[in-house]
């Protein structure tokens, strides 16, 4: 749309004169302005293309702390199937060595103790994922993110966007992440610092469960750190991804037109329709058995056959309408009454198609019988 200068002027009423314009300014320009928010097929249309308002750091915080979680209770079991399996191993060393047999054999039996011991903990990660997915966007399957697109292959494409203001936020977001993690740590470490000298007395065991046993108070101390700047993020990403789908008045003006149809095309549909429908109608007024008129500014053509509840209207119109159906019942030889109320009543009460109304019964008959009578005389 080409933007049209306005100029505000001011008129000075004692020189009786337009002054120069104080400022000008493009007023169709603020159409182009994303100022709306997104409709509902907007926001439709981009969730189909993959383009949905998700926190990554959520999924990656959730993901850390069910995985520990994991390792945690599942911890000895684990422990127990490795060391129970390696004890094995070393305690039934074949004499004759290892041959391709045994080395098969020992292969499957490692997987075994892989699948039973890291498969709890991958399930227990890939549900996490699944559901923290499932809660920010609900259910989503496609392919059009990782379709290839030429764009992407644009050097000066990949410079915007490695200088967008996303990756710019994206930058300070991972600052102040590691600074605020890094803190959180250097303050765990202080605090249990007076521990590790006890790592010196102890046995392997017990070295290994309080050494167990720092690290996953660490991670959960920096996992509720992360939970916090996970619900920023997250809160953050719904604006932003509502400020991206904005659009101008234009755009919501274009869109109403594709859903709702042009209003120029639907008014011609409407007009060909109500075409297509007078041809029918003008079509069925020589089987009318009579036309009653105003008589110049109604018209209503009347139909009866044997086996029918009542008569039925056949056509009916008004003014140059009306014109046109006496014209053609004079071509069909179709008989022509005056009568300016039973007129004006048809017209008013019923459609074409519809059986007359009963308060009607009695006028419409006379009409009928009158006709009846014309044609056994002329026949």
């Amino acid at each position: 749309m080409k933007c049209i200068p306005t100029y505000i002027t001011y008129y000075e009423p004692y020189h009786k004169k337009i002054v120069e314009p104080l400022f000008e300014f493009d007023l169709q320009c603020f159409n182009g302005e994303k100022t709306e928010e997104a409709t509902p097929k907007k926001r439709q249309d981009a969730k189909n293309k993959g383009q949905v308002s998700r926190s990554n750091e959520i999924s990656s915080t959730f993901i850390i702390l069910i995985a520990f979680l994991a390792l945690k209770i599942l911890g000895q079991y684990i422990y127990d199937e490795i060391s129970n399996f390696t004890i094995h191993i070393f305690t039934n060393i074949p004499q004759e060595g290892f041959t391709a047999d045994i080395m098969g054999e020992l292969f499957i039996n490692i997987m075994l103790v892989l699948v039973k011991t890291a498969l709890p903990v991958m399930l227990a990660i890939t549900a996490t994922g699944l559901i923290i997915n499932y809660f920010q966007v609900g259910f989503l399957f496609t392919f059009e993110p990782i379709m290839p697109k030429l764009s992407k292959l644009d050097p000066i494409e990949g410079f915007k966007r490695m200088f967008s203001k996303r990756a710019l936020v994206e930058l300070i977001k991972s600052i102040i992440k590691i600074v605020v993690i890094g803190y959180f740590i250097v303050l765990f470490l202080r605090e249990e610092s007076m521990h590790l000298p006890k790592l010196m007395g102890l046995g392997l065991m017990d070295a290994m469960h309080l050494l167990a046993s720092l690290i996953f108070t660490m991670v959960f101390k920096i996992t509720a750190v992360m939970m916090i700047l996970s619900i920023l993020d997250y809160y953050y990403q719904k604006w932003e991804h509502g400020e991206s789908l904005k659009m101008s008045k234009q755009e919501v003006k274009e869109e109403y037109k594709q859903s709702e149809g042009n209003p120029q095309i639907k008014g011609k549909i409407k007009e060909r329709q109500r075409a297509m429908a007078m041809q029918r109608m003008m079509k069925e007024i020589p089987k009318a058995d009579v036309v009653i008129t105003n008589p110049t500014h109604f018209a209503v053509a009347i139909k009866y056959e044997k086996g029918m509840a009542a008569p039925i209207v056949v056509a009916k119109g008004q003014d140059l309408i009306a014109k046109r159906i006496r014209e053609i019942a004079q071509e069909a030889k179709v008989t022509i009454v005056e009568n300016k109320p039973l007129a004006r009543a048809l017209y008013s009460s019923t459609e074409i198609g519809d059986i007359i109304p009963p308060e009607l019964y009695k006028s419409v008959a006379e009409v009928l019988a009158h006709v009846y009578k014309i044609k056994k005389k002329l026949s």
